[in-house]
Order: structure tokens, then C-alpha cells, then sequence
């Protein structure tokens, strides 16, 4: 099974250096794309649709998730649900939606796992995915050497490189026009952050979007733009890394900056690294609100619904609840009367009894909220866990298949 991933979505306004205006070839048989000769057209794009061409993808989906304890230990984290699907679903689908026909995993945990989940949606969307399997941690750069035979081709074109636990509007197909209009080896995808100083910052020229360097962690200001984790490389990329444990962005990325080879795309809309719970919880709300602004048929409606609230079709919500803001409930689920939910995930087959309150927590899959429970301040439930009547948890992680009958008063894992 072969996996090539891109993503899409269909952004606001994307960031382009350079302003360049196209037509259509009207040939309807060969459509191409002209270059207009406002610039110099060496480093346009060839006379082609280049969404004609096959592109291939690959998904760093890493290790063993110890940041999603307790969800982890049931699947790997690229399967824990985020807004009622799979994480790395998400990326598949943005994937699609641009052209991308092959996908590659690149993995060193539960590979059978993936693969067997995956191979349903592989049919269903029709897109390849594969695996490379590590049979050692490579960092974030080894992998892409370990699957350079997946991800070049005769045709040389760029593939796409995303981490597993990112989530935005995935601007691809905007990433792609960028990347071909600048002429460079590799584009990188920039978020803006409002304390840079926590992150290691990208300096780059605002004009046209050249990386000049990194700046790990800055004590004085020198940008407020981070790398997002999504990436556009030319295959000649793959000849600066080795395989071995490396790193893209330490090692890799400030080589091809010091060439000015390197440039940077302000990602439009949100972004999060969903890969702990208190930014897992954070990325509902993004998420949500950039559903409400996109697609809000997709969000639940009622005098029982508070703000953004994703209900799956086959969940049952009973009289008196009041649900909301920044909710996902999960398929299967069923929400006894008098509930209150907010800023909570409920995954699949979890039955929450009368009059329970939920707040700031992730309900893993088939678990109980007895009545008059109180769940909140970042309680993570793993699967199947059930929480007796008129519990209280403050921040309890309770590992699967547990049963709570007293109150966990203060932070505390469960085993």
C-alpha cells in the first residue's frame, strides 16, 4: 500500500514575494500556464498544468506519543481523534483535494496498525499509502532519506513533507504556486507567534520570503515567525542528508538557507501542534472557528449549542443539555439529560449520564461520565475508563480500561 500525501485547503490570502500574473492557455485539450512578461520567466513555471503531474507526500508520524498518554496506549497518535476523524486523516484528505495520489508514513511504531486502519480510506479516497518503516529513531531529516526510492521519480517534481500532529487550513495548492514562483529548492511554511522567544524563530526578507537564518529560542526580538512543519522540497534536497538520525530543521533546512535556496510562506488562517492535550484542546477552538468560517453547515445548531459545537450525525443528545463552546462529539456517543459540555472532546461510544459536567478534558473512546459527575481541568480519560456517580476529577489521567470511584482531588495518573 502506497501513501502519497498533500494538503489542502482553500486559504484566505496566501503570501506570494513576487507578484505575477498568469492566464490559461484556452486550448481545453493542453492547458498551460504563461508567465507574463511583467518578470523574467526563467524560473516560472514550463508551459504545463502542473497539477497534471503526480505528486507524492510523506508524513513524519513518529514515535510512541508519550505527550498523548493515555490515548496512545490504546492507538498510535496519528490515529487519536481530533474533531471526529483520525488526526493524519486531516492531512490525507488536504492531500487529496490537491492531486496528490501517493503517501508515505514514515514510521518506527505500531507500522500494522496504520497500514491496516488506513487501507479502508486508501479505497475510499483513492490515494496510495505506504510505509517506511525505521528500525531506529532518524530524527526528522533520516526519513526522508530512508524513503528516497518512495519519493523520487523520473519526474522530478517536489513532494510535500508534513508533520502528523499539525493542524491548519493546510494552504497546499497555494504552497505549490509559491514554490514554483520563487525558483528555489525548498519552501517551508511560517506561522506567526505572539512569544517567538519560546521557539526557534525563522529570519527571513519579508519582500520575497528568503530564509536568512534560524535563531533557536532568542532572547532579543528577531522575528516572530516559526517553522509550521509543512514543507515543499525539490528532490535534489534529499542529497544533503545522510541516513542517520538527523535533524531537518537544525542540520538540513540552515544549509539550504546559507545556499539562498531556502524560503519561507506565511501559512494563512490557524495553526497548532496538537501533539499534548492543552494544545490538542487549544486546536478544537482553532479549528472550530475556522470550520465556522469555512464550512459552518458542518457545526450543530440549536438552543441547546453554545458557540462551535461538532456533533457526529449518529450521536444522541438529550433534553435540557447545553453544549458548548469548542465541542466534538464523537460518533456513536450518547449524552444523557441536563448535561453541560464545554471546550471538551468526546470520542467515540462514550455514554455521559444525567446532569454530568465536562469542561477543558478528552473523554477517550467508550468511556462513562456518571451522573452528577464533574470532569475538568484537563482530565484525559483513556479508553473504555468509567468514572462513577458524582466524581470529581481535577486534571486526573486515568490510563484504559480503568474504573474511578473516588474523586481525584489535584492532578494525578491514574495507572
Amino acid at each position: 500500500m502506497l501513501v502519497r500525501c498533500a494538503y489542502l485547503w482553500t486559504p484566505t490570502r496566501p503570501f506570494f514575494p513576487r507578484q505575477k500574473s498568469f492566464v490559461l492557455d484556452q486550448n481545453p485539450t493542453e492547458p498551460t500556464v504563461q508567465v507574463l512578461p511583467r518578470e523574467n520567466s526563467e524560473r516560472a513555471l514550463a508551459s504545463r498544468n502542473y497539477h497534471n503531474v503526480t505528486m507524492k507526500a510523506l508524513i513524519l508520524v513518529g514515535g510512541f506519543g508519550t505527550r498523548l498518554r493515555p490515548l496512545t496506549l490504546s492507538v498510535p497518535k496519528p490515529l487519536v481523534d481530533f474533531a471526529n476523524k483520525p488526526m493524519i486523516l486531516h492531512q490525507i484528505e488536504a492531500l487529496k483535494a490537491i492531486g496528490v495520489k501517493e503517501v508515505v508514513l514514515a514510521i518506527n511504531y505500531q507500522p500494522e496498525v496504520m497500514l491496516n486502519f488506513l487501507k479502508e480510506f486508501e479505497e475510499k479516497l483513492g490515494i496510495k499509502i505506504t510505509c517506511s518503516q525505521e528500525t531506529e529513531p532518524l530524527g526528522t531529516a533520516g526519513p526522508l532519506a530512508l524513503a528516497r526510492d518512495k519519493l523520487v521519480d523520473e519526474s522530478g517534481e517536489p513532494f510535500f513533507v508534513l508533520n502528523s500532529d499539525v493542524i491548519s487550513e493546510y494552504p497546499l495548492k497555494e504552497m505549490i504556486e509559491f514554490h514554483k514562483s520563487h525558483g528555489g529548492e525548498a519552501s517551508i511554511m511560517v506561522t506567526k507567534v505572539d512569544e517567538p522567544s519560546k521557539y526557534g524563530v525563522v529570519v527571513m526578507e519579508e519582500s520575497t520570503g528568503k530564509v536568512e537564518k534560524f535563531v533557536e529560542k532568542p532572547k532579543l526580538f528577531v522575528g516572530n515567525k516559526i517553522n509550521a512543519g509543512i514543507y515543499l522540497l525539490n528532490p535534489s534536497v534529499l542529497d544533503k542528508i545522510e541516513l542517520r538520525p538527523t535533524s531537518i530543521e537544525k542540520e538540513v533546512f540552515p544549509k539550504i538557507a546559507a545556499e539562498q535556496q531556502l524560503y519561507a510562506m506565511v501559512l494563512p488562517g490557524f495553526w497548532m501542534d496538537i501533539g499534548q492535550p492543552k494544545d490538542y484542546i487549544t486546536g478544537l477552538r482553532l479549528y472550530l472557528n475556522s470550520l465556522r468560517k469555512n464550512s459552518s453547515s458542518k457545526l450543530a445548531v440549536g438552543s441547546h449549542i453554545v458557540g462551535n459545537v461538532l456533533v457526529d450525525e449518529t450521536a444522541k443528545i438529550g433534553e435540557g443539555c447545553l453544549i458548548g463552546p469548542d465541542v466534538a462529539i464523537g460518533p456513536g456517543c450518547v449524552v444523557e439529560a441536563g448535561v453541560r459540555l464545554s471546550r471538551c472532546t468526546v470520542m467515540r461510544g462514550v455514554r455521559i449520564k444525567k446532569h454530568a459536567c465536562i469542561s477543558s478534558s478528552i473523554i477517550g473512546w467508550h468511556s462513562t461520565v456518571g451522573q452528577w459527575a464533574r470532569v475538568e481541568n484537563m482530565t484525559i480519560l483513556g479508553e473504555d475508563v468509567h468514572v462513577g456517580d458524582e466524581i470529581y476529577s481535577n486534571g486526573g489521567v486515568v490510563l484504559p480500561h480503568k474504573e474511578i470511584k473516588s474523586s481525584i482531588l489535584k492532578p494525578e495518573i491514574v495507572m
